[in-house]
Order: structure tokens, then sequence, then C-alpha cells
């Protein structure tokens, strides 16, 4: 069984987007983004795919949930997909360069609704909207880690 490189490609900034498809072309890895419009991405290989899925709320994510498989990894920085994603034994880190586990997702879960309830009332969080290279540099070293650790 091959793996596969899945990317939960709404919010994945552009860099992460085409450090992936050239790491993957390296490693003769499929990798798919998954996303409910067309995400450019300026490096494309035979290997590559981009599915757009319905308009609907999850759809992108449901598409992954339904066709991710155990020796893939995926890309999100969606709290509630990597949540289900981890219940299943899938490999799966954010664009920040952090592993999920089932311990610290329940943590950032909990964070992630404390500043949804701060926001419908009103109140501002901080929105760090920023990618920073130091981000991508934790990233690109987790990305590395996980992968040769699925693939070995």
């Amino acid at each position: 069984m091959s793996t596969t490189i899945w990317v939960d490609a709404d919010s994945c900034p552009k860099p992460v987007r085409n450090y992936l498809v050239n790491y993957s072309q390296k490693l003769n890895l499929k990798i798919i983004f998954v996303a409910n419009k067309n995400i450019p991405c300026e490096n494309k290989h035979p290997l590559f795919s981009m599915i757009i899925t319905d308009k609907e709320n999850q759809a992108a994510d449901n598409y992954i949930i339904e066709h991710v498989a155990e020796k893939d990894i995926v890309i999100t920085r969606d709290i509630p997909l990597a949540s289900l994603l981890v219940q299943k034994n899938i490999a799966v880190i954010n664009d920040r360069g952090k592993r999920w586990t089932n311990e610290n997702i329940r943590e950032r879960k909990s964070e992630r609704d404390f500043a949804l309830n701060l926001s419908l009332l009103g109140l501002k969080t901080d929105g760090k909207n920023t990618y920073s290279k130091k981000e991508f540099s934790e990233f690109a070293n987790c990305f590395d880690r996980e992968i040769h650790r699925i693939i070995k």
C-alpha cells in the first residue's frame, strides 16, 4: 500500500502547498489537494491532483475522511477534521508543524471553542493570520519526520 499525502487545501499557505508538491515528487508519492474551489499550485506532476468538492459545508473534509487510508498523511489546520482522522489512526499535522494526537487535539479543541465563544460575545481574540518563515520551517521539519516514519 502506497502513502498518499492529503491536503485540506482551503487554508493551506502557498509555501506549504509548493513544498509538499516538490517533496511528493522527490519521493514519488501521490498528493491530493481537496477544497471547494480551485487552489492554485505552481508545481504540478503526474502524481498531483486537485479535487474540487461541492461548496456545501464540510464537503472537502468529508471527502478526505471517506478516501484517506491507514498509511496516508493529512495536512490540515481544521481541528474537528484532525480529531476525526486521529481517531482513525491517520497521521495528521497542521501547517505550523504540530503533529496532532488524541491528547493535544482535545486541548486545542477546547481553546478553539473558547475563542469562538468570545467571538460570539463580540470580544476580539488574537486572530493571528500571518505565516512566518519559522512556522514554515517547523512544518517542514515535522512533515519530514512524519513522512519518513510512515514510509519506512
